[in-house]
């Protein structure tokens, strides 16, 4: 899929902002809007592509936390050397977008592939945050598999309902704007 370069700007900005909104106890402090962080990189992957918007979201999501942390009064508790897995977490989620990129259409053969990324995608994302974060945090003095395993069932599945929620957001705003701009083709 091809978007003009004001297309882009504009969902880039959305994202941006959607992130700034919804990223924790931040500034904005809507309390009721789960977080976008992971939507956000996995559609960035999608829409965007470009590898220095993985940069700056990342770096947007980092000055947030530190602004979160230092002015805002958040618990630094997360903020270990463990922190810098969220590179790769976030970055599973960008590429599990651009590998679905690749194979999207208005069809419905998508959405296998669509369901294979997104799942892909959060699995890896929760296994680099969560896992670094206990691991390799220095929050717990002996880290277990089987402990690990509980945590992944106590944390995972609602990462998985907020992900999911705003990934149903972005995809009916795309089906509308796709029928809306007559883009879209039915097939029998």
């Amino acid at each position: 899929m091809n978007f003009t370069r004001q297309q882009q700007f504009g969902i880039g900005l959305t994202l941006v902002a959607l992130m700034a909104v919804t990223r924790g106890h931040h500034f904005a402090s809507i309390e009721y809007l789960p977080s976008a962080s992971w939507a956000v990189f996995f559609l960035a992957g999608f829409y965007l592509r470009r590898a220095w918007v993985f940069a700056v979201l990342l770096l947007e999501a980092t000055l947030l936390d530190l602004a979160a942390v230092t002015l805002g009064g958040v618990s630094s508790f997360c903020v270990t050397p463990a922190y810098a897995f969220l590179l790769p977490a976030y970055g599973a989620l960008w590429l599990a977008g651009r590998w679905f990129a690749q194979r999207c259409e208005l069809h419905w053969r998508a959405l296998p592939p669509f369901a294979i990324s997104l799942l892909a995608g959060a699995t890896a994302c929760e296994l680099f945050s969560s896992g670094g974060f206990y691991f390799f945090g220095g929050r717990y003095p002996d880290p277990t598999l089987a402990e690990f395993g509980a945590r992944l069932v106590q944390y995972f599945p609602p990462m998985l309902q907020s992900f999911g929620f705003w990934i149903g957001v972005a995809a009916i705003a795309h089906l509308a704007f796709a029928f809306a701009g007559g883009t879209a083709r039915r097939r029998a």
